[in-house]
C-alpha cells in the first residue's frame, strides 16, 4: 500500500484524481495548498505527491523548492494546465521529478507514477529480499530457507510496510490509517496486537527486527 498526497486547488480535481488512484490501490490524502500540503507531510508518511502548479498561499513551485531546500527526495509529479516549455523549464528546475498536462490522461498518470516509485526504488518487483527471506507481495508469503509461510494480510501488509523502508519510524496512526483505513473502528492496540504476532512469528530470525520507538511506533531494521 502507498501513500499518495494529491495537492490542487480545485475540489473536483482532488475528487478525480483520488478517485482514479484509490481504484488503482493507492491510499490517498489530499491538500489544497503547498502550505497545507507541508501540514501532511508533518503528520503522514508519503511515498509520493501528485501536485498542481497554480494555487494560492504556495504555489507548486514554491512548494518543490522548499521541498527539495529541506533535503527531501520524494518523488514529485506535476500535473497542470500550464503548458508553455518554459513552465516546464521552471518545474523541473525546482525539483520536481516528472510532468504531465491537464486534462489528465489517466492511464498515462498511473504509468507515470509506477515509473517514479520504481525509479524511487518504492516498488521493484513486489517482492523483498533480505538475505536468505523473501517476502512476495502478491502471496502474502515469506519464504525463508524453502520454507515459505503464508501471513494473514494485515499481518503481512504491516511487515511489508515496515520492512520497505528499514530503519524508517511509522507512528501507530500512520500504520493504522495505511493498513486498516482511517474510517477503521479498531484502536491503536489492534497494532501492538499484529506486532506482537510478527515478533513471536519470526523470533531469533537473523534477517531483521522489529523494534519498537518509544513515543513514537515501530520500525524494523535489517540485519544483513
Amino acid at each position: 500500500m502507498f501513500h499518495i498526497l494529491v495537492v490542487d486547488d480545485d475540489r473536483n480535481t482532488r475528487r478525480l484524481l483520488r478517485a482514479v488512484l484509490e481504484s488503482d490501490g493507492y491510499t490517498v490524502t489530499t491538500a489544497e495548498n503547498g502550505e497545507k500540503a507541508f501540514e501532511v507531510l508533518d503528520r503522514e508518511h508519503i511515498d509520493l505527491i501528485v501536485l498542481d502548479i497554480m494555487m494560492p498561499v504556495m504555489d507548486g513551485y514554491q512548494f518543490t523548492k522548499t521541498l527539495r531546500e529541506e533535503g527531501s527526495d520524494l518523488p514529485v509529479l506535476i500535473v497542470t494546465a500550464k503548458q508553455l516549455p518554459d513552465d516546464r523549464y521552471m518545474a523541473f528546475q525546482a525539483g520536481t521529478d516528472d510532468y504531465i498536462t491537464k486534462p489528465i490522461d489517466k492511464k498515462e498518470m498511473l504509468l507515470r507514477i509506477k515509473a517514479l516509485l520504481r525509479r524511487s526504488k518504492i516498488v521493484s518487483e513486489r517482492r523483498i529480499e533480505l538475505g536468505g527471506v523473501v517476502l512476495n507481495y502478491d502471496e502474502f508469503t515469506v519464504t525463508k530457507n524453502g520454507q515459505t509461510q503464508v501471513l494473514p494480510q494485515k499481518e503481512f501488509l504491516l511487515l511489508y510496510k515496515l520492512l520497505s523502508y528499514p530503519g524508517r519510524t511509522f507512528t501507530r496512526i500512520q500504520l493504522m490509517d495505511e493498513i486498516w483505513g482511517a474510517d477503521s473502528e479498531a484502536g491503536w492496540e489492534t497494532i501492538t496486537v499484529h506486532i506482537s504476532r510478527l515478533r513471536k512469528r519470526f523470533e531469533g530470525w537473523e534477517e531483521f527486527e522489529i523494534q519498537s520507538v518509544h513515543g513514537l511506533g515501530y520500525r524494523a531494521v535489517k540485519k544483513v
